[in-house]
């Protein structure tokens, strides 16, 4: 019986992968400076303070490396607070499962104030218990412990609690952890749906109709 369901929230319910790429295209356009074509994959594998840094010497920016990586995250903050969209179906699905009686708790590798802002604004936020993020967790998501705090919350067992995720690393994590894994699919992993369809107990190209999935969950 399915008592409790954990959500990811990049990539999961928000449309908001991209954002991870564009922001630095996004903090260059805002200063009226044409970015290099592909610079977001450039930029995605790097950290902040190499990304800044990137930045500053190939566009020879005056800016100090703290206040360009202050200017990408007002992009990225201004992102979650205004423009990211729940993927299509994503609200249907949460209410069908408050219908159920079934818990909800989000778990996010994002800040909390993006998060909240988002859910905020998109009026998804009263359907989750609690959110957590894997900052005050103090561990990502190639750890159980982000995934065992929100079942602990909800008082529920890893095979009682469902756990939907985009992310290849987290669902290893989620599977091993003995969680009932719901893998979602999103474009920012493409090249890994067929591995994550093998691997999960459900997979989801979208959110379909609850009530064909709640027959299989």
């Amino acid at each position: 019986m399915i008592r409790g369901a954990i959500f990811d929230v990049d990539g999961t319910l928000l449309d908001s992968m991209p954002i991870w790429e564009e922001a630095g295209e996004r903090y260059l356009t805002s200063r009226e400076i044409v970015p290099e074509r592909g610079l977001g994959q450039r930029l995605y594998p790097m950290t902040m303070e190499e990304g800044a840094c990137y930045l500053k010497h190939t566009y020879g920016l005056p800016e100090s490396t703290g206040d360009i990586i202050s200017g990408i995250n007002r992009q990225i903050e201004q992102f979650y607070r205004y423009s990211a969209r729940l993927k299509p179906g994503a609200a249907e699905f949460l209410e069908g499962l408050r219908k159920k009686g079934v818990r909800l708790t989000a778990a996010t590798s994002s800040d909390r104030h993006l998060i909240e802002a988002a859910f905020t604004r998109l009026g998804i936020g009263p359907y989750f218990e609690r959110i957590f993020t894997c900052t005050e967790v103090g561990e990502g998501k190639d750890k159980p412990k982000i995934f065992r705090e929100a079942a602990a919350c909800m008082g529920t067992a890893p095979e009682e609690t469902l756990v939907f995720e985009d992310a290849l690393h987290a669902i290893d994590t989620s599977l091993g952890s003995g969680f009932k894994t719901v893998g979602v699919y999103d474009a920012s992993s493409e090249d890994r749906q067929e591995e994550i369809r093998a691997k999960v107990h459900i997979y989801m190209s979208e959110y379909r109709a609850f009530d064909l999935f709640w027959e299989s969950a």
